[in-house]
């Protein structure tokens, strides 16, 4: 009988301790990060205020916007490639993305700053009208990658679709920059040295990578899908590129952003699996980081950027929140989590970063627009600096070249609050 208890004993407290370490693993998702002052200050631009300094990176004459930085391993510098149309154009920054941005090189000796211009290498034009290849009128939304040895670039292109159907509006002529930002597809360069890529030396899609399967929209469409066509979570677009290595099966899975209308615009994201960095990739039929609101209202998010964490064993993504639904706070960075990379939770702590800069001086700044969000990590998947478009007012209406990339140190918070 005593041996019985004994055993009985040492049974529920080998549970316990399962019961114990599952619940430890449970809270994995609730480390924090906490945003570090940046070196930078508040300047004028025009009649708009800019940040200028050692964390912000802008170049004169651009509206400077996402930026994603990775550290070479031939010279150990640390490399930003970089979005940015005209700034001081005939063309208001709503409209300027669109219609020209470049992609653009820059280097700095530490990863949190300093950054200077090494010059543009793709779509140097600007805003000269282009046909001449899929992504030839405008170039975004940098994503850069190592993979087995080599770089990849992940970048959205597009041009004017003069040479497809339009569906418009009481038979009128569809807008020049809906023609060209309803053909927005997802595209991959290839390289084997930063220098290389400033030359010009690199493998780069004749196709895109990942394109729209449907293409349905109630009106001002072009090239639309059959009636009765259901949309797929790539509709119309493909954009904003993130793409993550999956230790489990070797499989890499590229997430993209879709329009959806249901019945209004919002955004939709899908995943895209292939069993190498530049595809083919074969996008899933179901939606990621869809969740149901309490109020019944649709989420909308933009711009994930997912990342593996290997200590963890989990998949993580950071998103803009456009209304605040996901963390029910105000509109900011949020973040969610997976095992697998396609079914997505919000942790306890969905708020990842307030729209805001803490300057070294203490002062906090609300900004109006903190998006684009790329990680640089370390070996673990642990992010170390955030690089996040920027504009401290609103910025559509204007033509001054009034945003910046910052670049904002992070640290690790342990799920108790303290440092890790």
């Amino acid at each position: 009988m005593k041996r019985k208890s004994v055993l009985y004993i040492i049974g529920t407290m080998v549970g316990l301790a399962f019961f114990w370490m599952n619940c430890q693993a449970e809270e994995i998702p609730n480390s924090q990060y906490e945003a570090l002052p940046v070196d930078m200050e508040i300047c004028q631009a025009e009649d708009s205020p800019i940040g200028k300094g050692f964390s912000a990176f802008q170049v004169e004459g651009h509206f400077v916007w996402g930026a994603s930085v990775l550290q070479s391993e031939e010279d150990g510098k640390y490399y930003m490639v970089y979005s940015a149309p005209e700034g001081k154009g005939e063309y208001p920054f709503n409209q300027a993305w669109v219609y020209g941005s470049k992609l653009g090189l820059a280097v700095s000796d530490r990863p949190d700053g300093g950054f200077r211009q090494l010059g543009f290498f793709l779509n140097e034009d600007g805003f000269a009208p282009d046909t001449s290849a899929w992504d030839a009128q405008t170039v975004m939304n940098p994503h850069l990658r190592r993979f087995n040895g080599k770089y990849y670039l992940y970048y959205v292109g597009g041009r004017e679709a003069t040479h497809l159907p339009i569906q418009a509006k009481d038979g009128g002529r569809l807008d020049k920059r809906s023609r060209i930002q309803q053909m927005l597809c997802i595209g991959v360069i290839s390289f084997d040295t930063f220098d290389d890529l400033r030359k010009g030396i690199f493998k780069r899609s004749q196709t895109p990578l990942l394109s729209p399967r449907t293409r349905v929209k109630p009106d001002d469409i072009v090239n639309p899908s059959p009636l009765g066509t259901q949309p797929k979570p790539d509709n119309i677009i493909v954009v904003n590129p993130s793409v993550v290595y999956r230790p489990s099966d070797g499989k890499y899975l590229l997430y993209f952003k879709g329009n959806i209308y249901d019945p209004y615009w919002r955004g939709i994201h899908g995943v895209a699996l292939s069993d190498s960095p530049e595809g083919p990739f074969v996008p899933l039929d179901i939606p990621v980081f869809d969740l149901p609101s309490s109020d019944g209202q649709k989420l909308s998010a933009e711009d994930p950027y997912v990342w593996y964490n290997q200590k963890e064993k989990l998949f993580y993504a950071i998103f803009k929140d456009f209304t605040g639904h996901f963390t029910h706070a105000e509109p900011c960075l949020a973040i969610m989590y997976s095992k697998d990379g396609i079914h997505w939770e919000l942790p306890k702590h969905s708020l990842f970063m307030k729209k805001e800069l803490i300057l070294r001086t203490g002062d906090t700044i609300k900004v109006d627009r903190l998006e684009r969000p790329q990680l640089l990590l370390n070996d673990n998947g642990d992010p170390l600096v955030l690089y996040a478009a920027c504009s401290i007012k609103d910025l559509n209406a204007k033509s001054d070249g009034s945003s910046f990339n910052v670049q904002i140190p992070l640290k690790k918070i342990k799920q108790t609050g303290n440092e890790e």
